[in-house]
């Protein structure tokens, strides 16, 4: 059954070679959510994936390759991307008539849904470590490893009949090791090379403080605002000279519209040990000069500014006395 997705990849294989070594690891995986309400009608979506930002997706519809960035079709000649949707397009149909033909055997009740991710991750000094899982109704089913397929404890004995049935074919097992060991980790470098000046773009964090809601009588929510940097790895953290504070909550790092990340980082404290505390932020952006943003700084500020506010309201009102008087 799974063994339908394995040629996808085979057409992704690429000659080229890149001499440049990476970093930090970085993986490529490919996702396929089938949605089955019943013996007729259906639904896929497919997406690619470099890392945690999507380069495809499926238009189920059309039957086409979604190309979400402008380097999104690697070393690919105009051929082979349509050799490719056509391969989609048939893989598709197969995959969802052997799952209706066999889902009573298998004992999947409509309505379900099933999952594919396959892909890689590259590691410093060309070590590739590839996977292979499918799911069924959010639950591990089976997966690829060492060469062969192995079902889950969550997958049941429906998990080890299709296990048991896809290990029969060697040729398979051969074209799966092959995809998650070379072709995967090529892939990966062939989009890393086509989307070098995008991907390595640096841009600047821009960092505020703020108050948020009372925590209660007598205390404080320091807010951290930090936004528009990419890449999307980051590090902040509320500090008293070097000591990092152990209450800093970090919430999630979030996607602003141009591609640019947002992350909002609070310290619940005492009112009257905010003095002192500072916002630091680390970024490779930054060349190695951090953000420091002082609290205090930001009560002074925003005293100046209570200041002005009243300072305008009172000539707002001798304006006003002055001018009934005249």
């Amino acid at each position: 059954m799974l063994f339908l997705l394995l040629p996808f990849l085979a057409a992704l294989l690429l000659r080229g070679n890149n001499e440049e070594g990476i970093e930090e690891p970085i993986s490529y995986h490919l996702i396929q959510i089938s949605s089955f309400y019943n013996h007729s009608w259906t639904q896929n979506f497919g997406s690619g994936w470099l890392g945690e930002l999507q380069t495809h997706g499926w238009d189920s519809t059309s039957g086409t390759i979604i190309f979400l960035q402008p380097w999104s079709r690697g070393n690919f000649s105009n051929k082979e991307l349509i050799e490719l949707e056509r391969f989609f397009r048939a893989y598709f149909v197969r995959f969802l008539q052997a799952i209706h033909n066999y889902a009573h055997q298998l004992q999947f009740e409509y309505p379900f849904e099933m999952q594919v991710t396959i892909g890689c991750e590259l590691h410093p000094g060309w070590v590739s470590v590839g996977f292979l899982r499918g799911a069924y109704q959010g639950s591990d089913f089976m997966s690829f490893q060492n060469n062969s397929w192995l079902p889950s404890p969550k997958g049941g004995s429906s998990a080890q009949l299709v296990c048991r049935a896809l290990n029969q074919y060697q040729v398979y097992k051969e074209i799966a090791q092959t995809l998650l060991s070379d072709t995967c980790p090529r892939f990966i470098l062939g989009l890393l090379d086509a989307g070098k000046a995008d991907l390595q773009r640096q841009v600047r964090p821009e960092a505020w403080l703020s108050s948020g809601p009372s925590p209660g009588p007598g205390r404080l929510l320091l807010v951290c605002h930090v936004s528009g940097f990419y890449p999307k790895p980051v590090w902040v953290m509320w500090m008293r000279g070097e000591q990092e504070q152990p209450g800093t909550q970090r919430g999630d790092v979030l996607p602003n519209a141009d591609g640019t990340w947002y992350l909002r980082v609070t310290l619940n404290v005492v009112a009257g040990e905010a003095s002192g505390l500072a916002c630091w932020v680390k970024h490779s952006s930054l060349g190695g000069q951090d953000i420091v943003l002082f609290w205090e700084h930001h009560t002074s500020v925003g005293l100046i500014i209570l200041a002005v506010i009243v300072l305008l309201a009172l000539l707002t009102v001798v304006a006003f006395w002055v001018w009934k008087c005249w």
